[in-house]
């Protein structure tokens, strides 16, 4: 018993010392970029609006504010995920809850913070930057090395992108 207990004291304390390692506001889950793989690797489609239910995860999306190139709006019979479905639903399982929440791309950005340097697992907003703020249209998990993971447009499956590849890059956040 006593031999156990030492191995958990050591284990607490190596975990502590990991920790108080990584300056404070560096810290992003390790799952989360593991957990956008797993979800692209299942051929989830985007969806204007998915992901949006009362819980993360895929959903019908809404054919409201859609201004696609694939007419009719195929959204409100199509089960998948939007941009900031995808962000929230990756983020929620990394965390254990909701923290982004049923919102938008604005209304995830203003739960969080803005950060210079980007860490795998942070978001990457795309918009445009005001006097009151940004105003987002696209969000994608940072990945490190200029690319993101994202539910791209209408008619693509999540996939990986490069961030160069939008002209209006407004920011990597942070939780």
């Amino acid at each position: 018993m006593r031999r156990w207990r030492s191995a958990a004291v050591a284990a607490a304390l190596v975990l502590v010392a990991v920790t108080a390692s990584v300056p404070l506001g560096l810290y992003v889950s390790p799952n989360i970029v593991r957990i956008a793989y797993e979800i692209e690797q299942r051929g989830i489609v985007y969806s204007w609006g998915g992901g949006h239910d009362a819980e993360p995860g895929p959903s019908n999306g809404t054919c409201v504010g859609y201004h696609g190139k694939i007419k009719p709006c195929p959204a409100a019979r199509t089960r998948g995920l939007d941009c900031s479905g995808f962000a929230r639903w990756v983020y929620a399982l990394a965390h254990g809850s909701d923290v982004l929440g049923p919102g938008n791309t604005n209304d995830h950005v203003r739960r969080m913070r803005q950060v210079v340097t980007a860490i795998p697992g942070d978001l990457v907003f795309f918009g445009k930057i005001t006097k009151k703020g940004v105003k987002t249209h696209h969000v994608g998990i940072y990945l490190g090395g200029g690319k993101m993971m994202d539910a791209p447009e209408t008619g693509a499956e999540v996939r990986v992108d490069d961030i160069a590849r939008r002209k209006d890059f407004a920011g990597f956040y942070r939780l």
